[in-house]
């Protein structure tokens, strides 16, 4: 049971209990979650849960009486709910509460009825009436009765006949019976008597003599025998009823009408005079069991309100149930072939061409409205599932364990029908019903596997599903090298603006050129690439991912948007267009998980690209700090610094990129493609292709929103010190400039003219203007050495804590493919000891707070992997 169905059902509970306030329906939605398990109930359970109760009860012959009559209407969940109940018998406190709970009810509608009843006022006296008026009054009521009884009669007879047609699926659209069964209802078989009293006089038979007296009662026998049309033959051959019904109906018609040949021979011989009582009862022998086993199966029909796969599973378990009758048993599978012909029809249609001919709905299978274009459009669109999906009432005791490969078989021949493929299944054979199961199984297992090859290899030859893949894998998981090196070249001055100011045709018209530049030229799929500005950060969409279908999924859709406007490098993505069938496999729920993916390996590698460029400049300041020795041995000191935290995070975010693309994505890769060789049919390369992308979203640290903000405050560090570096370093260059200005102009050349004067004036002024814009930085004050040691701080601070939460979901989740991040990121154990030191720091404080233990004190936690 669904989590919605579990909060649906708790809220009509309070409700109809009318239970207001308190804690309300979400602590018991949480405890009904955490305690329910996988129980079956059993047959051995439910019979002793149902005499448990029936000796609870005041009334145990109306409670027997009343479940009987629901388990001949086939009810499925009769024997849960019977054992549900058994179950409060033993709780005093709830039986209590319930039983307070009813006469509080009571109550309330006894005072509404009270209060809304009409209020009728009785004369005190009446006029009294003369003996001659009532004569006459009753003379023209007995008038009026008498000639408005025939009319009365049809028109009660029509309204019945017009309801009975209107009363059961009222929604579909059925043929409508002619006028003339409404305006003569005599001619159907089931219209009303008249009242008319008969004017033959009837004898005593003890009047008669002995032999007429034998010969009187068989006569009145077969009139009796012979009786009417039954009515359950003629209402279940109404259009409402369904197919099934109607094969039912006119099998039993059939046998009734053997029956009435029979009734006719008698009356031939009981007109010959040769009819005895003792003849009469002999004869009907054999028939009285077979009409005895018919109305027991019309009764159950009528009770259950059965219709399709209900009426079946009703006739197959009559016919194991008669397993020690042969005639009995004979009987029935003869109704139950007969019955499942049309059943069996659909079936056919469906497992060997895909189509549903269902006009009265009654197949297991249901078909739903779906556009299949909207798979590409919705993350939540469930097409796939909920296209065709399976109605548990139509289905068949017989094929409740087939269920689930019929409908798949069918899903799999109508994907390539209607992709404008006929599809005639070459193992097609007739199904008829037996007791012998395995005789259709093997028929639907064959129309299964024809099926699954069929859509497999359409998908994997003509539709090169396994291209596509690696396409996809080419441009999301970051596999093209020299593709990302010219993309990024062309785009990283117009990625840098804030997303609002970016023309998207002009990044897809740097994309199509990077993509004309590098070996991805190749790809012959690689137009189906796009770009798409996402409209949150990664942490917002893996939060909303996270929240689907859940209880915070409301709040965060409604949420306002953040004030922070995002650059084009957090929101940048890729997009790919995926035609049908294509899109089964890669979904909008595929191509999400592989855009998250990407963001987080693209901002990555935009980090490591600032690093290293940081890196450059600081080569080129160098060459600044030359002229001067001293001055050059004050920078070396104040650079020493920034040169080694650099480094580190460099190392840092190279080595997460080495394990997200090496460790994670490439094995689980080829473990994917190994998979799809080996996969019988759609349904396990949608289930491959999920956990491929489930694994890599894990190992990424991407469905752990804990995780994803640690990393994402490391990034941060690192681009705010990168930007940092890069005004630093280019202040250094102006202030060299103008000392150099200053130098070539004053000691070189000698005196300078006017004209030099003037030139070095002006570019003098230009020098100063650039410094002065850098000069509010705080990293060319005297302050550098404080705010690199503050980078350093924040850097070390959000790495441990990196490390740590990476140690602990390493060891007691057991994803042990986080050790191999931890043992690179700490390869020396340079952080083992901090980390330590936090551990014991975090031990003495709890210990500060919580009263102290028995025993000796626990040892402070260590990192998982030890330094190498």
């Amino acid at each position: 049971m669904s989590e919605f169905r579990i909060h649906h059902d708790v809220n009509e509970l309070l409700s109809l209990l009318r239970v207001h306030g308190g804690d309300g329906a979400e602590v018991y939605i949480d405890l009904l979650q955490k305690n329910r398990t996988p129980y079956v109930t059993t047959t051995v359970s439910a019979h002793s849960a149902k005499v448990k109760i029936a000796e609870f009860s005041r009334t145990p012959e109306d409670f027997l009486k009343k479940y009987d009559e629901l388990k001949s209407k086939n009810m499925r969940s009769l024997d849960p709910l019977v054992y549900l109940l058994s179950k409060l018998t033993e709780d005093k406190e709830t039986l209590q509460y319930l039983q307070q709970n009813a006469r509080e009810r009571a109550e309330l509608m006894a005072g509404a009825a009270a209060s809304s009843a009409p209020s009728f006022s009785v004369p005190a006296s009446a006029a009294k009436i003369s003996t001659q008026e009532l004569e006459e009054l009753r003379r023209q009521l007995g008038s009026v009765a008498t000639g408005s009884t025939l009319q009365q009669s049809l028109e009660l007879t029509r309204k019945m006949l017009r309801d009975k047609q209107s009363k059961k699926n009222s929604g579909q659209h059925l043929p409508v019976f002619p006028a003339w069964v409404y305006e003569r209802p005599a001619l159907t078989g089931d219209f009303l008597t008249s009242s008319g009293v008969g004017t033959d006089a009837a004898l005593p038979i003890g009047a008669l003599p002995l032999t007429s007296q034998e010969s009187a009662i068989v006569e009145d026998l077969l009139y009796v025998l012979a009786g009417v049309d039954g009515r359950f033959i003629e209402e279940k051959s109404s259009f409402e009823y369904g197919q099934v019904n109607h094969a039912l109906a006119a099998a039993m018609r059939t046998l009734v009408k053997e029956y009435l040949i029979l009734i006719t021979q008698l009356e031939q011989l009981q007109r010959q005079g040769s009819l005895s009582l003792q003849k009469l009862w002999f004869y009907i022998q054999p028939t009285m069991r077979t009409m005895d086993i018919l109305a027991s199966l019309a009764t159950s029909v009528d009770k259950g309100e059965c219709l399709g796969g209900s009426t079946l599973s009703l006739l197959h378990d009559r016919s194991f149930n008669y397993t020690g009758d042969s005639q009995a048993q004979e009987l029935c599978l003869y109704l139950t072939k007969a019955a499942s012909g049309p059943y069996f029809e659909i079936l056919e249609k469906w497992i060997y061409r895909g189509i549903i001919d269902d006009p009265y709905s009654e197949f297991m299978v249901e078909e739903h409205e779906l556009r299949k274009e909207k798979i590409q459009e919705d993350y939540n669109d469930k097409y796939w599932d909920q296209r065709y999906t399976v109605v548990q009432p139509h289905i068949p005791s017989f094929l409740q364990k087939m269920a689930d490969k019929i409908l798949s078989t069918g899903k799999y021949l109508n994907v390539v029908r209607e992709c404008g493929h006929d599809v005639t299944c070459p193992v097609a054979k007739e199904i008829t019903y037996t007791l012998k199961e395995r005789a259709y199984v093997e028929q639907i297992e064959k129309a299964f596997n024809y099926a699954s090859k069929v859509l497999l290899d359409f998908l994997m030859q003509e539709k090169e599903l396994v291209a596509h893949l690696r396409s996809i894998k080419r441009y999301f998981l970051m596999d093209q090298g020299d593709f990302f090196v010219h993309f990024m070249d062309l785009t990283e001055e117009e990625l840098k603006k804030p997303v609002d100011d970016i023309t998207p045709p002009r990044l897809e018209a740097l994309l199509e050129l990077a993509l004309r530049m590098s070996t991805a030229n190749t790809d012959p799929f690689k137009d189906d690439l796009k770009i798409d500005l996402m409209p949150h950060d990664l942490i917002t969409q893996l939060l909303r991912v996270l929240a689907i279908e859940t209880k915070q999924e409301k709040v965060l859709v409604s949420a306002e948007p953040t004030e922070l406007t995002l650059s084009g490098l957090e929101a940048f993505s890729f997009d790919y267009v995926v035609k049908w069938p294509l899109s089964l496999i890669i979904n909008r729920q595929a191509l999400t998980r592989y855009q998250m993916l990407f963001r987080h390996m693209f901002y990555c590698k935009h980090v490591e690209r600032q690093l290293c460029s940081v890196w450059l400049s600081n080569k080129a300041a160098k060459q600044h700090t030359l002229p001067s020795a001293k001055w050059c041995v004050c920078a070396g000191r104040r650079f020493a610094g920034a040169f080694t935290l650099r480094q580190r995070m460099l190392n840092f975010v190279q080595n997460i990129q080495y394990y997200m693309m090496f460790e994670v994505m490439e094995p689980t890769w080829h473990i994917l493609e190994k998979n799809l060789k080996s996969a019988s049919n759609i349904d396990d390369v949608l289930g491959h292709h999920t956990s491929f992308l489930d694994n890599c979203l894990k190992d990424c640290m991407l469905t752990t929103p804990e995780l994803l903000k640690a990393f994402s405050k490391l990034m941060s560090v690192c681009v705010m010190f990168t930007n940092c570096m890069q005004r630093f370093t280019q202040s250094m260059k102006l202030d060299s400039e103008l000392g150099r200005l200053t130098l070539e102009h004053g000691t070189m050349l000698g005196p300078p003219t006017e004209a030099e004067r003037a030139e070095e004036s002006a570019r003098k002024k230009l020098a100063k203007k650039h410094l002065a814009e850098h000069m509010d930085a705080p990293q060319v004050t005297s302050g550098f050495e404080a705010t690199i040691s503050k980078f350093d701080k924040n850097f070390s601070a959000h790495l441990l804590d990196l490390l740590a939460r990476l140690s602990i979901y390493s060891t007691s989740d057991c994803e042990h493919s986080m050790a191999s991040v931890i043992s690179r990121l700490d390869f020396n154990g340079f952080y083992t000891e901090r980390l330590e030191r936090l551990s014991a720091e975090r031990s003495q404080k709890a210990a500060h707070h919580t009263p102290a233990p028995r025993g000796p004190p626990a040892a402070a936690p260590r990192i998982a992997v030890a330094a190498q």
